[in-house]
């Protein structure tokens, strides 16, 4: 169903705003989704570690769904007034040893 929806999405792209305009969407979905990765359950704890080093952030802001790493990230630059560089390394350090409290 998911490689349903994403032809669906590629062809409208193609369609709409012609080939080159399709390779670069893709390419960067492609980018975007090779960034980082996070279970629901790694979240759990990596949310913990992002609340000790941001205590202003709260459980309803850092809500997240598997598969939506590109809006979690987005939400936290905004949150935190951080760059995508910089949220995307303290995502993925606080990944690196998921048992450890450090971030």
């Amino acid at each position: 169903m998911l490689i349903t929806s994403l032809v669906k999405q590629f062809t409208s792209q193609i369609n709409a705003q012609g080939i080159n305009r399709f390779f670069l969407f893709l390419l960067k979905y492609i980018l975007t989704m090779a960034e980082i990765s996070i279970s629901n359950k790694d979240w759990a704890r990596v949310k913990i570690k992002l609340q000790r080093k941001y205590n202003h952030l709260t459980d309803a802001e850092l809500q997240y769904n598997e598969g939506q790493e590109d809006s979690l990230i987005s939400k936290i630059m905004e949150l935190v007034n951080r760059d995508r560089k910089y949220v995307v390394f303290t995502l993925k350090k606080a990944l690196v040893n998921i048992d450890n409290n450090r971030l």
